[in-house]
């Protein structure tokens, strides 16, 4: 089980990076898998009660890599944190299979409540640059969130989330469950529904600025013909 999981991890970086050349580049330059890694090693010693020894890694792995997982925190398999500076993970946190995390990206928690405090995240969803996952919510299989977006509510399976707050502006109505969802990694289809409303405003008030037009020249064709 050990092997397997490092092979699926090996794996991600190759299905989900187009930079990855070859094994000895990943294996030397990739932090993301270094801190998936040491994250692994630090659980280990978190569920044998070995908390010291387990902040420690956590701690030197954040020094080399910029990546923050808490030794607590759950990770399943094949987990990409493609780049990764600054990101963080809680305690509480459950990460599926198959997920992919970019830089800035924060799964943390809103308070100094005890116990599930930190999201849990489905299989196969994407979390862009920047994005914010706080508190004790679920985000649903093979979801994407926008980069920068601030989820502070639970995300149904197969949605795209954008904004902030975050808000569901598209969801995906097929059986996600009939096979392992793998993550939407194309960042640039995603919906801007600001735009969208503004220019349905826009289309609206041009309908009706025609509308007064079209009265404003009854009424003269009217006056003018009364004279």
């Amino acid at each position: 089980m050990f092997w397997r999981t490092i092979r699926e991890d090996i794996r991600a970086v190759f299905d989900r990076d187009p930079a990855a050349r070859n094994l000895l580049e990943v294996l030397v330059c990739y932090p993301g898998l270094h801190a998936i890694w040491a994250h692994r090693l630090a659980h280990w010693f978190y569920r044998h009660h070995m908390y010291v020894v387990a902040r420690l890694i956590s701690h030197l792995a954040r020094f080399l890599t910029g990546i923050e997982i808490h030794p607590g925190a759950r990770l399943g398999r094949g987990v990409f944190i493609d780049h990764g500076m600054g990101t963080v993970i809680g305690e509480t946190a459950e990460v599926g299979d198959n997920v992919t995390m970019y830089q800035g990206v924060t799964l943390g928690g809103t308070g100094k409540e005890k116990g599930k405090r930190h999201p849990t995240i489905e299989d196969g969803v994407m979390i862009s640059a920047g994005a914010k996952v706080l508190g004790n919510i679920t985000v649903g299989k093979g979801s994407k969130i926008g980069a920068g977006a601030v989820v502070i509510r639970s995300v149904p399976p197969g949605s795209t989330v954008v904004g902030v707050p975050g808000r569901v502006v598209r969801q995906q109505h097929d059986a996600l469950s009939a096979r392992p969802p793998m993550p939407d990694l194309n960042h640039g289809d995603l919906p801007d529904p600001m735009a969208e409303t503004l220019t349905a405003l826009f289309r609206r008030l041009e309908h009706l600025e025609a509308q007064v037009e079209s009265l404003q020249s009854r009424d003269q064709a009217s006056s003018t013909t009364m004279r």
